[in-house]
């Protein structure tokens, strides 16, 4: 505001986020871990989630923050508050007010930093997941065991029906690790831990929003992450449980998740090589030698797997690798409900 009491432009600027509710008696300084859960029409998954986060076996302090991202009915919020009003969850709800995937994850990481002093470690998971009860604690100590600076763990598909269990054998449901260690990358938020002074590298944004309704912002901030200096490692034993609907059986989704899987690649791949001589063409040529590989290995893979979909997998990502070097983008996550 000026001395004649008019707003400058960046006062007249909507927040990025508003807090909605608060649990009564909320210590700020108190808690050592904060889980973080980004929700957007699943109301009714969002109180599963929640309800396995109350369960957790852990003598650690930690709260919650639902990032609700849908601005108008505000569904989720509305179902995930009596849980903080009555003091069941310690923590907060937002509203993350720009839609996306990026938007809502920054908002949420971000009221972390900025409400939370003392916290050690935030953890991640999704609306349509439930965790064990010993995930936090086996998320935590695996961070502190393998002394890295942030952890995946898997995320086991949960199948509406048991003939369609065959799926968690594709790629594009498969956890890439199996043993607990040290690992050289990690792709997903969905199952995720970062130390504090991860985020605090990268405050305020820390998922690109190029990536806001393609998805794959995570695997391009676990990148630039692992450019950062920062280690990885993965827990085997923390396990939470994605739902997946039959929608995502479906052949018209399992094309487009492949296709969408080599375009981010592709993304990733320019962002890292950034600044290196002849970057572009570099990637471009990977590009290519993926694509022209991949019919053998799709082969390959089809026939260990019995699988046409799995066969086809590594041509659609080496043809969506190639279409992302022209431009080629698909926003999955623009109607969200239906992804």
């Amino acid at each position: 505001m000026d001395q004649n009491g008019v707003l400058k432009d960046e006062e007249n600027v909507p927040p990025v986020s508003t807090i909605l509710t608060r649990s009564p008696d909320l210590n700020v300084e108190a808690p050592e871990v904060i889980v973080t859960v980004p929700t957007y029409k699943r109301p009714d998954h969002l109180l599963k989630t929640l309800q396995s986060l109350r369960d957790q076996k852990t003598s650690r302090r930690y709260a919650v923050i639902v990032m609700e991202n849908e601005d108008d009915k505000r569904e989720g919020a509305h179902a995930a508050a009596p849980l903080f009003e009555s003091g069941s969850l310690t923590g907060l709800i937002i509203a993350a007010h720009r839609r996306g995937n990026c938007e809502a994850y920054n908002a949420g990481w971000q009221t972390a930093l900025d409400t939370f002093p003392n916290f050690r470690h935030l953890l991640v998971i999704d609306d349509d997941e439930i965790a064990e009860p010993r995930w936090l604690a086996r998320m935590c100590g695996t961070a502190e065991t393998l002394e890295v600076d942030i952890v995946g763990g898997p995320q086991n598909p949960v199948f509406e029906k048991d003939e369609y269990k065959i799926w968690s054998r594709h790629p594009v449901f498969r956890p890439p690790y199996t043993e607990t260690g040290p690992v050289p990358a990690l792709y997903s938020t969905g199952n995720l831990l970062m130390k504090r002074p991860v985020l605090e590298h990268f405050s305020p944004t820390f998922l690109d929003l190029r990536f806001n309704f393609m998805g794959g912002g995570d695997s391009d901030f676990l990148m630039r992450a692992r450019k950062s200096g920062y280690d990885f490692g993965w827990c085997a034993e923390a396990t939470v449980h994605e739902t997946i609907p039959s929608r995502r059986l479906q052949a018209d989704w399992i094309r487009t998740r492949s296709l969408r899987n080599g375009v981010i690649s592709t993304l990733v791949d320019h962002e890292r090589r950034k600044g290196h001589a002849f970057a572009r063409g570099r990637v471009l040529m990977k590009s290519l030698a993926l694509l022209a590989a991949s019919p053998a290995r799709g082969l390959k893979a089809g026939l260990a797997a019995r699988s046409l979909s799995v066969g086809l997998y590594p041509v659609l990502v080496g043809a969506g690798r190639v279409l992302g070097e022209f431009g080629y983008m698909n926003d999955q996550y623009r109607q969200a409900e239906k992804n």
